[in-house]
């Protein structure tokens, strides 16, 4: 036993260290915004996907893109527009001939879900009926056409932009589908010296190389080692306690009951956990704390705990909702 515990050990050191060359290298093109991708490959970690909203200009395509092509996997970007079809996205069936024979038969073709990454861009800018067709693929990891279902690559992980400002000719994601994404992710401005030093480095003749430094293999084996990261009961408890205090049914928080409408379901618990999994193994620990569960909480929760009118009319959030439940409820001892 013990030495089966010092091989995963040596396994988890192996691996963490490509990951921080995968940091790296996404370094090499992204200036700052190191939450940001720490949250994305914690995302891809736990084997969820990620929904990233942010006003243009702030390299959320770059960003994936420069993922997808540090790791040695198949990506796809599908720009999103109101005239996208589902067929667009998983694929469609063409009529071909066989030559030695004359005869004639349907064959599918298979669209850009049928990648590894995928990058969906401006989600919020097609309609509901193509947005279900990414979803379903999302949740199922399998596409269904003409009654034959087709198994999606892996590892699998969709990363969905949005941009907030953009209002007219857009179709909001519903709360229950935005609830398929592990977690909801808000990019923000870069700092002033994050901003000299990106336009210094994007407006000269220097154009960084980017190594591929992880294999799919690896990213495989990894999600599966986040899932036998252990987490104490006490920090389950803590958990359910935190998930249960954000309905205005069952919470004792009065925050909650005078500014929340909806809380969250069982999904984000199991989103928390598996999340605080990701980092702590990320991190090189063999344990989830504390911390990782409260770092997590935000961007699992964003999208989950759903505030009434009033408190849209007075600037309360629902990170703002989170934030004062971190702070009332403690750990059982």
């Amino acid at each position: 036993m013990d030495k089966e515990l010092v091989n995963i050990e040596e396994e988890v050191t192996i691996l963490t260290e490509k990951l921080q060359k995968l940091r790296k290298e996404i370094g090499k093109v992204i200036t700052g915004q190191e939450e940001t991708v720490e949250q994305l490959l914690i995302t891809f970690l736990a084997g969820g996907h990620a929904l990233l909203e942010g006003v243009p200009g702030l390299a959320k395509t770059l960003m994936i893109r420069t993922l997808a092509q540090a790791i040695d996997l198949k990506f796809k970007r599908i720009q999103f527009t109101p005239d996208l079809m589902p067929s667009d996205i998983i694929g469609t069936e063409i009529l071909e001939e066989d030559y030695s024979t004359g005869k004639k038969f349907f064959k599918f073709n298979k669209g850009p879900i049928f990648s590894n990454i995928i990058l969906a861009d401006e989600i919020n800018r097609t309609p509901p009926k193509t947005q279900a067709a990414l979803l379903e693929a999302m949740q199922e990891f399998e596409v269904t056409y003409s009654g034959k279902t087709y198994e999606l690559d892996r590892p699998f992980f969709i990363l969905a932009t949005q941009n907030p400002i953009e209002q007219s000719g857009t179709f909001a994601l519903p709360e229950a589908q935005q609830d398929r994404f592990l977690l909801y992710i808000k990019i923000g401005y870069p700092t002033e010296s994050e901003e000299t030093t990106i336009l210094k480095n994007t407006t000269g003749v220097k154009k960084e190389t980017l190594n591929k430094v992880i294999s799919g293999e690896d990213i495989i084996r990894l999600q599966q080692l986040v899932r036998e990261v252990p987490i104490s009961d006490d920090l389950i408890s803590y958990v359910s306690k935190v998930i249960r205090a954000t309905r205005p049914e069952t919470t004792t928080n009065t925050y909650v009951k005078e500014w929340v409408n909806w809380g969250a379901g069982p999904r984000a618990g199991q989103a928390m956990i598996l999340t605080a999994k990701a980092r702590a193994l990320a991190q090189g620990r063999l344990s989830v704390t504390l911390d990782d569960l409260q770092h997590v909480a935000i961007p699992v929760l964003r999208h989950r705990v759903i505030v009434n009118f009033r408190a849209e009319s007075e600037g309360i959030t629902s990170d703002d909702v989170t934030h004062r439940l971190l702070k009332d409820i403690e750990v059982g001892k």
